[in-house]
């Protein structure tokens, strides 16, 4: 395949106000997510790993030199994660999923309102910079986890099917330190069609 590029937003800057700021949004994608991708490909250039999927090298890091292993693990997971940020956020959005992935968020957490609580219990209690995530294992089944940094849950074998950036650029100029309340506000622009869609694919 060819090159990484950067995502466009699938929205507009503002399309999420009052929830997440344009400034923020500009800054987060354009200088943020775009710097963790020049950063990735200037490690991988001129190596075998050049035109290989961000996504696939985070699955096999054992594979990738250790001189640039760290590289790819902190900026390649800044550029995947980032990348499905944007996709399972949208304007007019929130409310509750129905489906397959209800179902699912039922049986494995006891509710949506349930999973809600430790979602954002996940996002919380992640110490400094990180990510909660809602992942689909192996065998199928649903589970949420915090990872610090950049970390992607795909380097541990899970499909990553909804993300919460809790890095202080994602909600800083917003929020200041009131984390609670930026993950309080987040359920208000998920796209949980999105999240359904990956859940689906990450299923098959």
């Amino acid at each position: 395949m060819a090159k990484a590029v950067l995502p466009p937003l699938p929205y507009g800057y503002n399309a999420l106000e009052p929830w997440i700021d344009e400034q923020t949004m500009h800054l987060h994608h354009d200088k943020h997510h775009q710097a963790y991708l020049d950063n990735l490909l200037k490690a991988i250039t001129g190596t075998e790993f050049e035109n290989v999927d961000p996504a696939k090298l985070l699955s096999d890091l054992v594979k990738i030199p250790e001189k640039i292993r760290g590289i790819v693990r902190n900026h390649g997971g800044g550029f995947v994660n980032h990348s499905l940020f944007w996709e399972v956020m949208a304007p007019k959005a929130g409310g509750t999923p129905t489906g397959d992935l209800a179902k699912a968020l039922d049986k494995a957490f006891g509710g949506f309102e349930a999973f809600k609580e430790k979602f954002a219990a996940a996002a919380a209690g992640q110490f400094g910079s990180g990510w909660a995530w809602l992942v689909v294992k192996h065998d199928g089944s649903l589970a949420l986890y915090n990872l610090p940094n950049q970390d992607s849950p795909l380097s541990s074998g899970d499909h990553p099917v909804l993300g919460l950036d809790v890095w202080e650029h994602a909600y800083y100029l917003k929020y200041q330190n009131r984390r609670a309340e930026y993950i309080a506000n987040w359920w208000n622009v998920i796209n949980w069609d999105k999240v359904a869609e990956l859940y689906k694919a990450a299923r098959k």
